[in-house]
């Protein structure tokens, strides 16, 4: 505090002094050097070594800094943390704090300090006041907190304010919309709450405003649609509110408009009509509370490339007007209350890359006017009451499909063969919660650049087929809620020869499956999530389970699993969820539990062990519940009996 009170006195008795004094030659302003010099004083660390080199009084020279020739005065200082030459990129690192004499530099037109990471501190109060030539901005990227100061308001030739990716806080100032000259705010990633100012409306030379992850509530500004020039607007990610409004028909060259994640409700209110909003290329509305249709004149919407309609409450018929957007290559309608048919104009989206349209209500059949979309990658088509039977063979003929998104549609039978000779290699296959029976087929294995597969819930009765292990680039196993039986030490050994496999996700739970248990840590190394219960799984963990180090969530309760507890089981150090009950493990909890400090929650109940549960985080913070059905005593449990001392103490002679 005595620094800052002694620095702030400096800069006043400077300024005093006249700070208009302007040196000859090549020396520098006294005020400008008096700034420059209190900011690179309240530096500690600087990666780039630029202000090393601000020796001397000709600040003219320094790097990073640049002058006006006539009056001799500072005019920019670009010391961006993003160092991008012909010769090297280097992202470099400022640390210290950002001193208020800055604003002794009253030419500055351009303050570049952004993405330097590690600069704290406050947005000078007096910044509107001091540096009224100020053109550009840059702030982004730091560690700075607080508010925004109202003085801001006054920088009436401000074209560039980045503030995004700090720590700032609290209600934006309303004088911001005196910024008439304001070509670009970037307020984003930071803590700011409060309305979003309807002074904004007044920005208008605004051709990106971007507000995104802060808390900013109530409703968008009314008359948001007076901001003619505006080509990009992004309030996404944070507590709005209330209707879209209807204003935002007349952002004639709008070309990206992200509204997603709010709380915003009501109805799709644009195009009102044709030939509106006609540049709009990417458009987000998601996680919202929409209600109502998709507008039937939504295809008018020409330019659209990306949209995002999901997790809505929208309800009605695709629309059909859709056909007309000829540029689009990516559709989420997923989590709605859609209903009808795909209309059949979905066929004509020649560049259509995902057709995403998942739970929602969409009846069956699929249009063959959809074997056209040539283009056409991810088709999720899940949990809709779509009744397929059986998949339609032209999906395998689609030349760039990779990834088949087809769980809960009705599909009955075998898993077809001609998913074995698709026209592109499969990446990602899910059938779960159909009614599919039959095995798992061999050629399965052949799919070698299959990522992710998913038949849970089906009734599949088949042993793991052994070709499985080819998958080297398999990721995730889904198989649970099915009727397999056999070992399941194949899984383990996926990839096992290419450094130790990829797969991360493994759910093999509620089946038959008895053995196998022994490979667990030999083969795939990375696994994140293991689940094996409800199985008839026997034996004992082996040691190599610490081999695990990646693992988060373990559940292999509801087995036949006996003997001790490994103490290798304490190496999984990442470990949150641990869950053994209903088991036969025997003898005691070994005492290196304790070293899973990330475990969150913990169930060792109806088993064999006996003993004093460890005393210690994370163990003694569980309830009853999860050491119930052994014989235990100790936190949480009941205090252990006193026993008399053991014979095998030897008396001494």
């Amino acid at each position: 505090m005595g620094y800052q009170l002694l620095l702030i006195v400096a800069v006043f008795t400077v300024i005093a002094a006249g700070e208009g004094n302007i040196n000859g030659g090549d020396v520098c302003n006294s005020n400008d050097l008096n700034g420059l010099t209190s900011f690179k004083v309240g530096i500690q660390i600087d990666t780039s070594e630029r202000l090393a080199k601000w020796v001397g009084q000709s600040c003219c020279g320094w790097e990073g800094i640049s002058c006006d020739n006539m009056t001799g005065r500072v005019t920019e200082i670009h010391l961006p943390g993003f160092i991008s030459t012909d010769d090297f990129v280097f992202q470099s690192r400022m640390e210290g704090s950002l001193s208020p004499s800055l604003t002794l530099l009253t030419s500055l037109e351009v303050l570049d300090l952004g993405g330097l990471i590690g600069l704290a501190g406050t947005i000078p109060t007096s910044i509107g006041f001091r540096l009224q030539k100020l053109r550009k901005l840059h702030l982004y990227g730091n560690k700075l907190s607080g508010p925004v100061p109202e003085s801001i308001g006054n920088l009436s030739k401000l074209e560039e304010l980045h503030l995004h990716e700090n720590g700032l806080s609290g209600a934006i100032p309303s004088s911001l919309g005196n910024l008439q000259n304001l070509n670009e705010l970037f307020l984003y990633s930071n803590q700011f709450t409060g309305k979003i100012p309807d002074s904004f409306v007044n920005l208008t030379n605004l051709v990106r405003l971007d507000l995104h992850s802060n808390n900013f509530y109530d409703h968008m500004p009314e008359k948001i649609g007076e901001l003619q020039i505006l080509e990009e607007l992004d309030f996404s990610s944070n507590l709005l509110g209330g209707k879209i409004p209807t204003s935002v028909n007349n952002l004639s060259v709008i070309s990206v408009l992200y509204l997603d994640d709010n709380y915003l409700e009501g109805a799709i209110p644009f195009p009102s009509s044709y030939g509106l909003m006609r540049s709009l290329s990417f458009l987000r509305l998601n996680n919202n509370n929409l209600t109502g249709r998709i507008p039937p004149n939504f295809g008018s919407l020409v330019s659209l490339q990306r949209v995002s309609l999901a997790n809505n409450k929208l309800q009605g018929a695709i629309p059909a007007s859709l056909a007309y957007l000829q540029d689009l290559t990516e559709l989420y309608l997923y989590g709605n209350q859609l209903s009808g048919h795909i209309p059949k104009s979905i066929g004509q989206l020649s560049r259509l890359l995902i057709f995403s349209i998942s739970h929602n209500l969409i009846n069956g059949p699929l249009p063959n006017k959809m074997s056209s979309l040539q283009n056409l990658q991810t088709i999720d088509l899940s949990f809709n009451p779509l009744n397929l039977s059986s998949i339609p063979r032209w999906l395998a003929e689609l030349p760039s499909l990779s990834r088949i998104l087809l769980a809960g549609v009705g599909i009955e039978g075998k898993i077809p063969e001609f998913l074995r000779n698709t026209a592109s290699p499969i990446q990602e296959l899910d059938l779960s919660a159909n009614h599919l029976t039959g095995s798992i087929p061999a050629w399965l294995g052949s799919l070698t650049q299959l990522y992710s597969v998913n038949l849970s819930w089906n009734s599949l009765v088949s042993e793991i087929p052994n070709t499985i292990t080819n998958l080297q680039d398999l990721g995730v196993l889904d198989l649970h809620s099915n009727k397999l039986t056999g070992p399941i030490s194949q899984v383990f050994e996926i990839g096992q020869r290419f450094s130790g496999g990829s797969l991360t996700y493994i759910d093999l739970s509620a089946n038959s499956f008895s053995s196998g248990i022994e490979m667990m840590g030999e083969g795939q190394i990375g696994i994140q999530f293991l689940n094996l219960s409800h199985n008839f799984l026997k034996g004992r963990l082996p040691i190599s389970i610490g081999r695990l180090r990646s693992l988060r969530d373990l559940d292999l309760s509801h087995n036949k699993l006996g003997f001790e507890l490994p103490n290798t089981l304490a190496n999984e150090s990442l470990l949150e969820t641990l869950k053994l009950q209903k088991n036969q493990f025997s003898g005691k909890i070994p005492r290196q539990f304790l070293n899973l400090r990330k475990l969150k929650e913990l169930d060792l109940s109806d088993n064999l062990l006996v003993g004093e549960i460890p005393a210690g985080t994370p163990l003694s913070n569980f309830p009853e519940s999860s050491y119930s059905g052994n014989k235990l005593c100790g936190r949480p449990l009941s205090p252990c009996k006193a026993k008399a001392l053991v014979k095998s103490v030897v008396p001494t002679n």
